[in-house]
């Protein structure tokens, strides 16, 4: 497979036979050559743990310290005063049951997370296949079904992620920007990696944390030794 130039020039930057210190994988990012755009730096965790059992699933949230770079525009399916409520707290869209054939006959998805009063589920439930594969679906368990929407729309807007396991029992997620520098990126990360080891789930058995890798949007992977 051919690579670019740029990838080649970061790829020789890295041992792959090695697993770095976090900080030390963070300042080879920073050596990189740059891209036209700032990339995403991304978290790719494989748990020893198997998502097909409901007892040991890994799902959660966690607001970085600084944040992730991305500015994630927000719909609150709210009603009365919690609408009132979540268009003060700078919610980018705010609606009921108007919303649903907007979603689902015009293909709407102008927007990154969605928050709903638990009055709400009910229409919001119309849509699960439609919301459910992009990830779309409010969750209790992530913050996103509440009655406090200026807290979700807060924690959100400041850089609330949520982290879950796909189905090869892997955790992906990006927690930064190239721009942001070795030691804001590192908070975040360590931030994140705290967040799952204390969601390890009590079903599970022998090594926890079988590996971990970062790597850039455009770059090559990068192993971390995460003990």
């Amino acid at each position: 497979m051919k690579v670019s130039k740029r990838y080649a020039e970061s790829a020789k930057l890295v041992d792959k036979t090695k697993e770095y210190e976090v900080k030390e994988a963070l300042e080879i990012i920073e050596k990189m050559p740059k891209t036209k755009f700032d990339e995403t730096v991304e978290l790719h965790v494989k748990l020893g743990v198997d998502s097909k059992h409901a007892d040991q699933q890994v799902r959660g949230t966690v607001v970085l310290p600084n944040g992730t770079g991305k500015s994630l525009r927000v719909l609150v399916f709210a009603k009365g005063d919690k609408a009132k409520e979540a268009e003060a707290a700078g919610a980018d869209f705010v609606g009921a049951e108007e919303l649903v054939p907007k979603i689902e006959k015009e293909n709407w998805f102008d927007y990154d997370v969605i928050v709903a009063t638990p009055d709400m589920m009910g229409v919001i439930g119309r849509l699960g296949k439609v919301l459910g594969p992009k990830g779309l679906m409010p969750n209790p368990k992530s913050g996103t079904v509440t009655m406090d929407v200026t807290k979700a729309i807060n924690e959100i807007k400041s850089g609330k992620v949520e982290y879950r396991l796909d189905k090869t029992n892997i955790i992906h997620l990006g927690f930064g920007k190239v721009s942001f520098g070795t030691d804001k990126l590192l908070e975040n990360y360590e931030t994140i990696i705290n967040a799952i080891i204390k969601a390890k789930p009590a079903a599970a058995k022998g090594q926890y944390i079988r590996s971990v890798a970062i790597t850039t949007t455009m770059g090559p992977g990068i192993y971390i030794n995460q003990k």
